[in-house]
């Protein structure tokens, strides 16, 4: 069974020896956990929600705590915030992990907040990873939040609009938590060389550069900071010397959850945006975290067709080739030719023309059923079909001039419709010239 931590269990079984020695040698523990905050408004980099406006500020100051899901990437402080929740409202905090804990850790969890209820005492339940309990483990916490046994806080990395029932999102406020930016992140640092005693042996662009490779996580800057304390250098270390010494943060990228899709959709909308630059980087960020190319050359060969269309014909074919060329070559080298497509794409004029078009001709079929075409444009290969009026008055259009008859070829029960609206951009430009002259001779005929 896995281990629940609650901050009453040292009341009820007595502490172990070393707790009651002051818990051992505390500079045993790594450096981040001796760093963690002891109250909330030494937690840094959180102040929309623990700054003098916050939203858990206002909680805790109007004493209306509600449940709560915490949504963050990696070492934002999480759990933190939520200990030190626990700690200012007088609550026994319980933490349990989704990934270790099932029914039987979950019915015991609420068993002893339900006996502490009875004596007048809360429990603040702390579940990291909340996202990996099943719909039906996620509902029993319904019961309990209703009637007020546990003020549940749950820590997630993952989209929560994905990965919980709505039905415990309703009961539960969801706050997003920021990555760690560089000032976040530089205090950090200041901090550890203040409880450690020592500076850092690092240069300035060694010392930015640490802060870049921690990528918005705190947890992982404070890692690698003790690596470089342990290192006790009389030298600066230069950010080469660094990268040899500690090991950058990976990418946070996950090809099958909330990261993949925010990056394609930065990529589709930069494309769109026309910032050849911005679409660039955020292709790099995509191949910096693993995913398949073709995923990526799919994405692009579906903007060609609905962001450009015919304001640049040659986008279609331009994409299907980097495809082409990527299959042909693979990574790295397939790589430039997706980079090529991706910076055409971004610099071809836009038009959504004939996407737009397509949407309104397909509403026009739902809407006005199964209407037959006008007899005229229909063959007669037999004597009936003759008979009946198949192809009677059809006028070949290469008989008129300019190879236009201006005849109708909607069905007749149904009115004239303009779904397709070129923009004056790219070669749409040119096709707007032509459909203008078509309409000129088609109301000439009228």
């Amino acid at each position: 069974m896995s281990s629940i931590f609650t901050s009453d269990d040292l009341f009820r079984q007595g502490a172990p020896e070393e707790d009651k020695q002051g818990a051992g040698d505390e500079r045993a523990a790594p450096l981040a956990e001796r760093l963690r905050p002891d109250s909330l408004a030494s937690v840094v980099g959180q102040e929309h929600l623990l700054g003098p406006d916050g939203t858990i500020t206002h909680m805790l100051e109007h004493k209306s705590l509600a449940s709560l899901i915490l949504w963050g990437a990696p070492g934002v402080g999480k759990t933190t915030i939520a200990r030190l929740i626990a700690k200012r409202t007088g609550f026994v905090f319980t933490q349990i992990s989704a990934v270790f804990s099932g029914v039987a850790d979950l019915k015991r969890v609420f068993e002893e907040a339900a006996r502490r209820h009875r004596a007048g005492v809360r429990t603040l339940l702390f579940i990291d990873e909340i996202h990996r309990f099943n719909r039906a483990q996620q509902d029993g916490f319904l019961p309990v939040i209703e009637n007020g046994t546990i003020v549940l806080i749950g820590a997630t990395t993952e989209n929560p609009s994905f990965e919980l029932n709505g039905a415990l999102l309703s009961r539960c406020q969801v706050l997003l938590l920021r990555r760690l930016d560089d000032a976040a992140l530089e205090h950090l640092l200041q901090h550890a060389e203040a409880v450690v005693g020592k500076a850092l042996a690092l240069t300035l662009s060694a010392r930015a550069a640490m802060r870049a490779m921690a990528d918005g996580d705190g947890r992982a800057l404070l890692n690698m900071a003790e690596q470089v304390f342990a290192l006790a250098s009389a030298v600066e270390l230069c950010p080469d010397d660094l990268a040899r010494l500690v090991a950058r943060r990976s990418a946070l990228y996950d090809r099958n959850r909330e990261e993949h899709y925010n990056l394609i959709s930065a990529l589709h909308k930069s494309i769109r945006g026309s910032d050849v630059d911005a679409a660039l980087y955020w292709l790099a960020r995509m191949f910096a975290g693993g995913e398949d190319a073709r995923y990526i050359v799919r994405r692009l060969t579906r903007f060609a067709v609905e962001d450009i269309g015919l304001a640049d014909p040659q986008a279609l074919p331009t994409a299907l080739a980097s495809w082409q060329a990527y299959e042909r070559l693979g990574s790295p080298e397939g790589d430039l030719a997706i980079a090529q497509a991706v910076i055409y794409l971004a610099t071809a004029p836009k038009s959504n023309a004939a996407y737009r078009a397509f949407d309104a001709a397909r509403l026009a079929a739902r809407d006005f059923g199964s209407l037959a075409p006008p007899l005229q444009i229909l063959n007669a290969p037999t004597q009936l079909m003759k008979k009946l009026g198949y192809g009677a008055g059809y006028e070949y259009d290469h008989d008129h001039a300019d190879s236009f008859s201006g005849q109708n070829y909607f069905p007749d029960s149904m009115p004239r419709a303009a779904f397709y609206k070129p923009k004056a951009t790219g070669f749409e430009a040119e096709v707007c010239r032509r459909l203008e002259h078509w309409q000129k001779l088609r109301s000439a005929r009228s």
